[in-house]
């Protein structure tokens, strides 16, 4: 890219690798050339209280503030109110630090007060010094539910409290047909001159953002880039390579995503790990311009330098 702050991109993103690489591009390119519209199909409610872990894990990381060890919580976080929950006789298996508390309780507050949620996450984002917009999905409900032979359950059940060990048989999203994108959400894809898919899993946290109404619509005759979450045929975190087997009844590799999005035709431009390299020729085959570097981010200055070789790489699809 000639002049990286020129082009305004929107990164889609979920999870902690879709964190990761937002912040990654946070680092080079200036508010008002980036949106990051973020998965809310996890959103939940719990003690009482709103949780957005999806749009929480890109707020804490943009701030610096993440847990470097997990990619998702808080720095120096204590656990007592969890404990004492416990004791109360609470459920405990979702684990609220004391520190994050605060947001969800702050979230909560704020909501029931008549603020959406593009509101309550802008000032969220505010208050911890978060310059980009953090842009949720959708202002309303749309919840992915994970389907197995024992029942449904909502994602947080099934990733948390089951540790993604149900076997899959289906994903549904609750109140999607009532669901919109947010005003923001909209001028963001209108705007953008490149849509980006962060490395976050296809399943549930990209496609709840395509699935809204609109979405595909808007972003069709833009050019589309996405990084593979898949590396050497195994998610970094999550259950991402597992539901390629038990959804798809395929082998995960950075090749099945790539034809994952591409059966719709979404991707112009595609970038996988040097460990992946060997499916380059195979991924030109799909029609699109393939990216072989590093793509692991474990750290601000890795995501930083992965962020300026992609840029570089797409500046021709713009």
């Amino acid at each position: 890219m000639k002049n990286i702050s020129q082009p305004k991109i929107a990164a889609f993103a979920g999870g902690v690798g879709g964190a990761r690489m937002a912040n990654g591009l946070a680092q080079l390119l200036p508010p008002e050339q980036l949106s990051i519209i973020v998965n809310t199909g996890d959103d939940f409610e719990y003690w009482g209280l709103s949780i957005s872990p999806d749009l929480d894990t890109v707020m804490y990381t943009l701030a610096g503030i993440a847990n470097p060890q997990t990619g998702w919580g808080l720095l120096d976080e204590g656990h007592r109110c969890l404990e004492n929950m416990r004791s109360l006789g609470q459920p405990g298996w979702f684990g609220l630090g004391d520190r994050d508390l605060a947001t969800h309780l702050t979230r909560t507050q704020w909501l029931r007060e008549g603020k959406n949620l593009t509101q309550v996450t802008r000032s969220l984002g505010e208050a911890l010094g978060v310059n980009h917009a953090i842009l949720p999905m959708s202002n309303d409900p749309c919840r992915t539910i994970v389907l197995t032979p024992a029942g449904e359950m909502d994602f947080q059940t099934y990733f948390v409290r089951e540790q993604w060990q149900p076997q899959l048989t289906g994903l549904r999203w609750e109140g999607l047909s009532e669901a919109h994108i947010t005003p923001e959400v909209r001028q963001a894809l209108i705007a953008a001159d490149l849509i980006f898919f962060c490395p976050s899993n296809p399943f549930v946290s990209i496609d709840p953002i395509l699935n809204l109404s609109g979405v595909l619509d808007l972003i069709k005759a833009k050019p589309v880039v996405a990084i593979s979450p898949i590396i050497g045929g195994k998610a970094i975190k999550g259950p991402a390579a597992k539901m390629f087997d038990e959804l798809l009844h395929t082998e995960a590799s950075a090749h099945s995503v790539a034809a994952y999005y591409q059966h719709r035709g979404l991707l112009k431009g595609f970038v996988i790990d040097h460990q992946d390299q060997d499916l380059e020729s195979k991924l030109t085959t799909l029609g699109l311009d393939v990216l072989v570097t590093n793509t692991l981010l474990p750290d601000p200055i890795t995501q930083k330098q992965v962020a300026r070789v992609i840029l570089d790489f797409v500046s021709h699809l713009v």
